[in-house]
């Protein structure tokens, strides 16, 4: 069985919406939820955004299962020596269901902005393999020297990263137990999945969700209206044509799904999604 998260951004949501769309998930049978990490909205800087390490902490310590993640944190936003501290603790909090997702990145007018950094994108994924390096040293890796936290992660901390680029590749090959594929470039999985090493395979996917009494011609043209920019990263349907869907990733060696729903995840959609999609899918 494949593996369902929730990818929920926390903009535009109060903390006790993001909460109940949380345990919602848990309820409905989804594995995780991740979030987003960025000191603004992302092409809506007007709108209010929370702060991801803290909705993680708040999240894990409002759910029992749900394993908690990012697509992924911004390594330029943290000392690796403090990221490192903080995964460890909110493993540790969590019973062990943090995942630590990082990237160098994306939005280079953000940290220019806000006095982060004005690195350009190569000198940006340098840092982050370095970051990637330390971390494995803080946590006490045999094979590194130099300073090592204490505590060590009682449980592996998995590493989750995307990207599609040959550098982030490598850095996949290298450090990840997961290679998550954005949405817009479903099309070039079959051409990266010789390039990731023994990295399982996520997939970062929007969904229209055609739920019960819900038109599916209005459905579908409010989700290209909102993400049609997407291309063969939105998908539009009922259960049956999504769990064909999601059945055909699987086939093609996806593992796991960051669901990310049109409709901001409704807790209807999400408690519905999980009895129509997620049970209904085949076992292999």
């Amino acid at each position: 069985m494949p593996e369902w998260f929730l990818f929920l951004p926390q903009i535009k949501l109060r903390v006790e919406d993001i909460v109940e769309r949380a345990r919602v998930a848990e309820a409905s049978g989804f594995d995780g939820i991740a979030f987003i990490d960025h000191l603004v909205a992302p092409g809506a800087e007007q709108l209010p955004l929370w702060e991801a390490m803290t909705v993680a902490a708040w999240v894990a310590a409002r759910t029992e299962r749900l394993r908690i993640g990012h697509l992924v944190l911004c390594d330029s936003f943290r000392h690796p020596a403090v990221l490192a501290k903080q995964a460890v603790t909110l493993q540790e909090a969590s019973g062990g269901r943090f995942e630590l997702g990082l990237g160098a990145g994306s939005v280079p007018h953000e940290l220019a902005g806000f006095e982060i950094t004005r690195e350009r994108a190569a000198a940006r994924r340098d840092r982050l393999r370095r970051s990637l390096e330390l971390l494995h040293q803080y946590w006490g890796a045999p094979d590194t020297e130099g300073p090592v936290q204490v505590p060590p992660p009682s449980t592996p901390i998995p590493i989750v990263i995307g990207g599609t680029s040959a550098p982030m590749l490598d850095l996949v090959r290298g450090y990840a137990a997961w290679w998550n594929l954005p949405a817009p470039q479903l099309n070039r999985l079959a051409e990266l999945l010789p390039e990731i090493g023994s990295a399982r395979v996520s997939i970062q996917q929007m969904v229209g969700f055609v739920g019960h009494n819900r038109d599916a011609g209005e459905v579908r043209a409010q989700s290209s209206r909102r993400f049609g920019h997407m291309g063969e990263g939105l998908v539009a349907g009922d259960a049956a044509q999504l769990v064909a869907h999601f059945g055909d990733l699987v086939e093609r060696g996806v593992e796991r799904f960051y669901v990310w729903f049109t409709d901001f995840a409704a807790p209807r959609t999400l408690a519905e999604f999980g009895a129509t999609v997620i049970r209904e899918m085949p076992r292999v």
